[in-house]
């Protein structure tokens, strides 16, 4: 087995989203090659409702599919088609927008004010773009979860962990998206396939993401950022992008470390991106948005 080096890190930067939410995006609208089959990745943590409770109004989708992860507070939901819910604490929700869809997001906190959540987009194939949109719900006592001998423990939101299997199916970029949790003082080898892009996201605790020679701290602090794969600190918010190889190792610090660790498998296609709608060319991105002018971009009912 290889060890992933860290190929670089970042540090999640703020951006302000729908109608105000104020949230920290990881990576997203720009090149975003590295991380191919995901196109985005935001972490709308929040303790100020003022912050959030805008929400994400009414908006199309085309030619991806989006995960929505929460930890603290809700986020209502409804769409074109008529569905209509709520996630809550430890919830999922998959949805493939396919040839298209209208949806909106309003998140609200927990009796605290507490509002927190990810957002991940993953791209569709060429050959999946037009599918027929569709919802994954997963309510948290659905989600699998699996502690070692040491203490790391593992919910696994999607794909196969340690012999369980997440409850999301049937998606296009074959992906892998576990919450670890590593316990103090520990160091852990977790398994990648070696064909896929990988990277880890770090939101509580503190600890080092390391090869044999190089180590790498990671810390709730924010103390700075670097495009040095090597640097002594870092801070809460940040994504560390591996490398090629078999298997990550993290060794967690005095509070122990909790980190997303995402993966899928690339699907080398080109990408025509503008806003929420991703296609594979100009001329089919054109089309979209002319479609959403003259009413008929839902294909779907």
């Amino acid at each position: 087995m290889s060890i992933r080096p860290v190929k670089r890190v970042v540090a999640a930067t703020p951006h302000t989203e729908g109608a105000g939410v104020k949230l920290h995006r990881g990576f997203g609208f720009g090149d975003t090659s590295e991380f191919d089959p995901f196109l985005l990745f935001d972490d709308f943590r929040n303790e100020r409702p003022d912050d959030y409770l805008a929400g994400f109004p009414w908006h199309p989708h085309r030619g991806i599919e989006t995960i929505t992860y929460v930890l603290a507070g809700t986020v209502a939901h409804g769409d074109s088609l008529g569905n209509r819910g709520s996630l809550g604490a430890g919830d999922v929700q998959w949805m493939t927008a396919g040839s298209g869809i209208m949806h909106q997001e309003m998140p609200q906190g927990d009796a605290q004010g507490r509002m927190h959540g990810f957002q991940l987009w993953a791209n569709l194939p060429r050959a999946l773009k037009m599918t027929a949109p569709r919802y994954q719900d997963v309510q948290a006592k659905d989600i699998p979860e699996v502690t070692d001998d040491d203490g790391t423990h593992v919910r696994i939101v999607v794909g196969d962990f340690w012999g369980k299997k997440g409850p999301v199916e049937g998606v296009a970029a074959d992906p892998r998206y576990l919450d670890v949790s590593v316990a103090p003082g520990k160091t852990k080898r977790l398994a990648v396939d070696n064909s896929r892009h990988a990277f880890a996201y770090v939101f509580a605790g503190s600890g080092t993401f390391r090869d044999a020679s190089k180590p790498l701290a990671v810390q709730t602090e924010l103390v700075g950022v670097s495009d040095d794969p090597t640097p002594s600190m870092l801070g809460n918010r940040s994504l560390v992008v591996f490398d090629s190889g078999d298997e990550i190792t993290v060794s967690a610090g005095d509070e122990g470390v909790r980190f997303l660790l995402v993966s899928g498998r690339p699907l080398e296609e080109p990408v025509a991106w503008y806003g929420p709608i991703v296609m594979n060319e100009q001329s089919e991105l054109q089309q979209a948005y002319a479609e959403l002018q003259n009413g008929t971009f839902i294909k779907h009912r």
